[in-house]
């Protein structure tokens, strides 16, 4: 399955997800994750390692609804000890599945990572995240 086939619309119940700073939303089918619901929204998600679980730049807090997401698992855990800032609502995008109704910032440390990775689209993501054109 490629990264497009992924982030095609599946059947079932959506949810809708809510990148908190930037004022982006997006409705999204059951079990997919939060990074991928970045992508989705157009919001300024890093992902360095690619979303497998090997680095922190995906790392997101989740402001509401976070008994909507999977379960956090032992390797989650241990990438998040390597991140900055971690709070009680912390997960990675890319290991967090939606599975109701989520309102998600977007870590500095995130943001940031996604401004090195995208250089061409860091001015449209400081607007976004702004709220300045």
């Amino acid at each position: 399955m490629s990264k497009t086939d992924e982030l095609l619309p599946k059947p079932g119940p959506r949810f809708r997800v809510r990148f908190v700073k930037e004022q982006l939303e997006v409705e999204v089918p059951a079990g997919i994750t939060i990074l991928q619901a970045s992508r989705l929204a157009g919001a300024p998600e890093g992902d360095r390692c690619g979303g497998v679980c090997a680095c922190s730049t995906c790392h997101v807090y989740v402001v509401k609804g976070f008994d909507s997401t999977s379960e956090i698992e032992d390797e989650e855990f241990d990438i998040l000890d390597k991140a900055i800032d971690v709070r009680m609502t912390s997960r990675l995008g890319c290991q967090a599945k939606i599975h109701g109704d989520v309102e998600i910032e977007i870590s500095d440390e995130s943001f940031s990572a996604f401004c090195d990775e995208h250089p061409d689209k860091r001015a449209q993501a400081t607007a976004l995240r702004t709220g300045k054109s």
